[in-house]
């Protein structure tokens, strides 16, 4: 049966359990929006949401607590997202439990996301040992924060999105910082950097800026608002390949990077934590 974001776990009070749990996990299914958003049957992007639990602990079997750095990825085709309060205590009832490896854990990861996600789900382990070897970095491309814009509207506007058609098309990579939207269920504030990809017609950086600058009053979860700006570029600017990716700082020890894509290079987006994740 379709859970309801209002639903879940978000903005009630949380009872964390010692006892590992997959019961905890909370799906929503991405059909919904899809469809407010009109999109129907085959998908118009490919991608992933690349999810980082920093805050992961488990027993050895004789007792000692362990920690790890997990990623999670998630095909943007699964059925399901996952909301993430559910995700924390989800990973919190491992705490107490005893497993006989990373290995173990890492399976019963992958099992019981892929499950709660509606498709194959990722999962890879850095231990202690590899935490200094974990990329850092931030988005490239040309700054549209440099553009002194002045802004009276808080709510993203699709008519804000032009693109020169009738002039050379260009291929260009463009990055804003000044990502804000709200949290579908409890409206606290998801702060992002947002990178753009496109070939094709050139789109108005000016215009560009204040669409994006547009999403710091809207309620949406991260993986909605990115296909949110996906669709409507894609619609207003009628670019032949366009890419959106966002790295969202973290919440609750989780930080999600919803990455979507209509054109391939044979490579997903670098994992690199930028300065404020």
């Amino acid at each position: 049966m379709a859970q309801e974001p209002n639903q879940s776990p978000l903005g009630k009070p949380a009872v964390y359990t010692a006892e590992y749990d997959p019961s905890l996990l909370f799906s929503i299914p991405r059909a919904d929006k899809r469809l407010e958003l009109g999109i129907t049957g085959t998908l118009p992007f490919f991608g992933l949401d690349i999810w980082n639990a920093y805050e992961v602990s488990w027993l050895n079997q004789r007792g000692k607590p362990q920690i790890a750095i997990a990623t999670i990825n998630v095909p943007a085709d699964s059925a399901s997202i996952v909301e993430s309060k559910s995700f924390k205590l989800y990973l919190n009832s491992f705490n107490q439990s005893r497993l006989a490896s990373p290995d173990v854990l890492r399976e019963v990861l992958s099992a019981d996301l892929s499950d709660a996600f509606g498709g194959p789900v990722q999962v890879s382990l850095a231990l202690p040992e590899q935490f200094g070897q974990l990329p850092r970095g931030e988005l490239n491309g040309v700054l549209l924060d440099r553009l002194d814009i002045e802004i009276d509207r808080y709510e993203p506007d699709p008519d804000l999105l032009t693109a020169a058609h009738q002039a050379v098309p260009v291929e260009e990579t463009l990055v804003s910082h000044l990502l804000k939207s709200n949290c579908l269920v409890t409206g606290q504030p998801d702060w992002g950097s947002v990178q753009i990809r496109y070939a094709g017609p050139q789109i108005d950086q000016e215009g560009l800026l204040k669409y994006l600058i547009g999403y710091r009053t809207h309620n949406e979860f991260h993986e909605q608002c990115v296909e949110r700006i996906f669709m409507d570029i894609l619609r207003r600017c009628r670019p032949q390949k366009l890419s959106v990716y966002a790295r969202y700082t973290r919440r609750g020890g989780l930080d999600i990077n919803p990455w979507r894509s209509n054109y391939t290079t044979g490579e997903r987006p670098s994992n690199a934590r930028c300065g404020r994740q």
